[in-house]
């Protein structure tokens, strides 16, 4: 590791800077603020974490894969929207106060979805890092020749995220869980096929880390958007709700916004991510984009 990487690089302080900003702001009871804090608040939190995995490890997504990494935001908002069209039939979350003027509500929600690939991907770095000196999110040189996952895999997942569509709103209601596991069975094996990182190759080998970190990524910023997104609620802005059946809020006790057992679905959301974005990227060819040898 060079001298130049042990430094914090300056994206680092303005990320700081805006979280910051955001909370005075909020503080304050900026209406402007509120508004905008979900947006906000996430590109702060990037900027933040990939300076520190950058001073860390000597490599991050805005340093070192910083060709790759805009095509990770478009994509980031790409793979959302295939969520956001299963709730338009599961109607599972709503949003609320959101800018009236059309093009500028498109925006934030383009702003927004953007950072959601990034933040997993970002913080799983972070943690893969601090706990096994490894960056999960980065594509491995070589392969493994280990068995991938079976056809059997690809089955379970293609009902799991097909059965939903197919059912009367009523009852597809209350199948959101088999959405948010369905694509790691579908994708996965795809990607074991195609050569590409899987999950479940990485399993077999031994190689727990990545998916380890990706599961504690998904928790971790589940409770911030859950926490930032309480705090655009408590402050008048834009912010979501959900519509989840009464069955899934015991006692009635939330964190913010979610049912409590609603958090449980961030984890595997994260590997669910990672199964989508590895198969963009190798239908893509993004292994093009790598320019650190280092790599």
């Amino acid at each position: 590791m060079t001298s130049t990487s042990r430094r914090f690089p300056w994206h680092t302080w303005l990320g700081l800077a805006i979280l910051f900003a955001a909370e005075a702001g909020i503080a304050a009871g900026s209406r402007v603020i509120a508004t905008w804090l979900t947006p906000i608040v996430w590109s702060g939190y990037i900027l933040l974490v990939d300076g520190l995995v950058r001073r860390a490890a000597g490599a991050s997504w805005l340093t070192t894969r910083k060709r790759e990494a805009p095509i990770l935001f478009l994509a980031s908002i790409g793979i959302w929207l295939i969520f956001e069209a299963y709730n338009f039939h599961l109607q599972n979350w709503a949003y609320r106060g959101v800018p009236p003027n059309p093009l500028v509500r498109d925006f934030a929600y383009g702003w927004s979805f953007s950072a959601i690939l990034p933040a997993i991907f970002e913080t799983a770095d972070l943690v893969g890092f601090a706990l096994w000196r490894r960056l999960p999110t980065q594509p491995p040189r070589q392969t493994s020749r280990a068995p991938g996952p079976s056809r059997l895999w690809m089955l379970v997942g293609a009902i799991l995220v097909a059965v939903p569509l197919a059912l009367p709103q009523a009852i597809a209601f209350y199948l959101f869980g088999a959405v948010w596991m369905g694509f790691i069975f579908l994708v996965d094996p795809i990607n074991a096929q195609l050569g590409a990182p899987s999950l479940a190759r990485r399993w077999k080998d031994g190689d727990r880390s990545p998916i380890l970190s990706l599961l504690l990524a998904g928790a971790i910023c589940g409770i911030l958007w859950e926490t930032w997104n309480y705090q655009a609620f408590r402050a008048g802005g834009a912010h979501w709700v959900y519509l989840v059946p009464e069955a899934l809020r015991p006692f009635n006790l939330h964190f913010g916004q979610m049912p409590v057992l609603g958090l449980l679905g961030f984890p595997p959301f994260a590997l669910e991510l990672f199964c989508l974005y590895t198969l963009f990227r190798t239908a893509l060819r993004l292994d093009r984009l790598t320019a650190d040898p280092a790599r």
